[in-house]
């Protein structure tokens, strides 16, 4: 596993937010990886693991996940701030170029990025995600996001996840599944594991209209300046066939590759999207 150090900054509410800061080439744009709604920055540790020394790679935890504060204002978890946030990363670690890896909520807020300031971005990747999201995701997120559970032991975590996930990762093993409770989860104190994200993230979703974002097909138009690529797990039901093929009509030098037998949302090791991000960046490079 790749060595890393840890970072902070501090937010426009005065909250302090982490990210892993894998050191690589200095003459190259460092790479940020942006993870989905409950997720954090080790769901990138094996793709640092692997790009880094060649490239640096930053891996913010979003306010609320990881090791970064709980906002006190549950209604600040919206993609705005979480926008806010990551601009002030940027401006404390003085990026003028950066390439761009968003899983889900993270690719959101890529897009977002792009359509706040696209000329600083080098290339962009979106994980199973697009400017339009599919209500049968919705309707899944909302049925388990902020409910927490806790577990005595990892191998019950990953039991958890396995009932919850199958139709998922369907061809996944207990290592797997152990692999991604360890991501997803924490150990407290008492010596319990629960899922290690505040669960008043939920709250905006609870909202009338809570649901509805911005328009990003402007801000996806942005980054048709860029070197791009689009990954999609053949299962989802946050991203459909139909919008991925109207996103590469629109950016018509877009890399789009799907997953088989995966859905929402590949976890970006598998051989077609390490395979993309190789030619990402060898874009970016050139």
């Amino acid at each position: 596993m790749a060595a890393w150090t840890d970072g902070y900054w501090w937010s426009n509410d005065a909250l302090r937010l982490h990210y892993r800061d894998y050191p690589g080439r200095e003459d190259r744009p460092p790479i940020l990886c942006l993870p989905g709604l409950t997720r954090n920055a080790r769901d990138f540790a094996d793709l640092a693991a692997r790009l880094s020394g060649e490239w640096r790679v930053i891996c913010p935890d979003l306010r609320g996940r990881g090791e970064s504060a709980y906002a006190k204002d549950p209604l600040t978890y919206v993609p705005l701030t979480y926008l806010q946030d990551l601009e002030g990363l940027i401006y404390k670690l003085q990026l003028d170029r950066i390439a761009l890896i968003g899983t889900s909520l993270g690719g959101l807020l890529t897009m977002l990025l792009g359509g706040a300031g696209h000329a600083r971005i080098a290339g962009a990747l979106l994980n199973d995600i697009g400017p339009v999201i599919e209500q049968a995701g919705l309707d899944r997120i909302r049925g388990y996001v902020g409910r927490q559970q806790s577990w005595p032991t990892w191998l019950h975590a990953a039991r958890a996840l396995e009932v919850n996930n199958s139709e998922v990762y369907p061809d996944y093993g207990l290592q797997q599944w152990i692999d991604m409770a360890k991501r997803l989860c924490r150990l407290t104190e008492k010596g319990r594991i629960v899922y290690d994200y505040d669960m008043k993230i939920a709250e905006p979703f609870r909202l009338p209209g809570g649901e509805a974002g911005v328009d990003l097909w402007p801000a996806f138009d942005t980054l048709k300046r860029v070197p791009m690529a689009l990954v999609r797990g053949e299962r989802s039901d946050i991203l459909s066939d139909a919008t991925a093929k109207a996103m590469v009509k629109r950016h018509g030098d877009l890399d789009y590759v799907t997953i088989p037998r995966t859905g929402h949302a590949p976890t970006l090791d598998e051989p077609e999207a390490a395979a993309a991000i190789d030619r990402l960046l060898d874009r970016v490079k050139s």
